[in-house]
């Protein structure tokens, strides 16, 4: 777990938001934690790669060694949230595309998927199909 920083003695002062990879992970229900729509979200995302998509739109962030309440893998693959910072102490916005938590999980569910660790592993075909097979599932949990 080399990825994980603990210099977040400062973070009281500014409001850091906090996103668990549930929250943009497709192979998840809502109940389960999912918040965004699974057709938007991504298959199993890490918080390492919540991390780069951020730090690589020069946003200020870090990883924390929490879990997910709802998560019942205790995994250390599963575990971990990451802080963004989208406002200044002053209250402006630190870049004027991330106005909310939506905006930074549809953000981030939108480029994990171009992550050249992503692109190199499947082809373009191959996540199609798994999508599918999300919604299908979360069509199911709903009945």
């Amino acid at each position: 777990e080399k990825h994980i920083v603990t210099n977040y003695r400062d973070k009281d002062r500014i409001s850091f938001l906090c996103i668990y990879p549930a929250y943009i992970n497709s192979k998840k229900t809502l109940a389960e934690g999912r918040r965004i729509p699974s057709e938007k979200a991504v298959e199993n995302p890490s918080c390492a790669e919540i991390r780069d998509v951020l730090a690589a739109a020069e946003m200020n962030v870090y990883v924390e060694p929490r879990m997910y309440p709802r998560e019942w893998n205790r995994d250390a693959q599963f575990r971990g949230r990451v802080r963004v910072q989208i406002k200044q102490e002053d209250g402006s916005l630190c870049q004027d595309k991330f106005t909310s938590k939506k905006d930074v999980m549809f953000y981030v569910a939108e480029m994990i998927p171009k992550l050249k660790t992503r692109t190199q592993k499947s082809g373009g075909s191959d996540s199609g199909a798994q999508q599918g097979e999300g919604g299908k599932k979360g069509k199911k949990k709903k009945k």
